[in-house]
């Protein structure tokens, strides 16, 4: 049996992936940690396989934060956690980062792609992956997931946006931005086999094919039966 902790229990990605692998609860025991005071310090790890760290400051609460509080908690939070992990002898640490480390939103994006980040979020998750691969050897594994924009049933954040706004505007910009997504459940799939394979690295799961805004209002309308007229210009 697999023992898995998780940190973000109240997002999106840790949620999905809590009550899928609860599913199969004969292979995986699951269990949430808060870190939001310090009471996660005292906690044993021993006991785990694997963390999966998911606990973050998110780029859309960017305006009402300073950089200093980025790097506290998606940095310095995180290789606090990690090092604790490893000296109570986790044997694989999962950190979810995210695509925005390359300062790009749109066209093919992958591992060849410049690290250039322009956000406090992107420029965090940046530095708290290289603080990571510093602890990584032989007995602690470190994964670094970089997501794209994730959609899915319930999902928050620029889909969800975007799905809102798709039920209530009648025209759209007919607009040309090819962006990698992902599906939450290929997400948690992806995820499963990364603990079940015990690997280590940086990975960039997307769905195969770039897609553009347009298109994806158009499924989105057409999905809710709601009509949009796409303006070119």
């Amino acid at each position: 049996m697999k023992r898995v902790l998780i940190t973000g229990e109240n997002s999106y990605v840790g949620k999905s992936l809590f009550e899928f692998l609860k599913l199969t609860s004969e292979k995986y025991s699951v269990d949430f940690v808060s870190l939001r005071d310090n009471k996660w310090k005292a906690k044993v790890f021993s006991k785990y396989d694997v963390i999966i760290h998911l606990a973050a400051i998110v780029h859309q609460n960017e305006k009402d934060r300073s950089y200093e509080e980025y790097i506290n908690i998606n940095c310095d939070l995180t290789k606090e956690l990690a090092e604790k992990s490893k000296k109570d002898g986790v044997e694989q640490f999962i950190f979810f980062s995210t695509m925005n480390v390359f300062g790009v939103s749109k066209g093919n994006i992958d591992k060849n792609t410049p690290l250039k980040p322009k956000s406090y979020y992107g420029k965090s998750k940046l530095k708290a992956e290289k603080e990571l691969l510093k602890l990584q050897n032989n007995k602690f594994k470190i994964v670094i997931i970089r997501p794209p924009m994730i959609y899915g049933e319930n999902c928050v954040g620029n889909f969800d946006n975007l799905l809102k706004l798709s039920k209530i505007t009648p025209f759209f910009p007919h607009v040309i931005n090819y962006r990698s997504m992902i599906y939450i459940d290929n997400l948690i799939l992806f995820t499963k086999k990364i603990i079940d394979n015990q690997e280590e690295g940086i990975f960039h799961p997307q769905n195969n094919e770039y897609v553009t805004t347009t298109f994806l209002v158009g499924k989105i309308s057409k999905y809710t039966g709601k009509r949009i007229i796409f303006i070119k210009g």
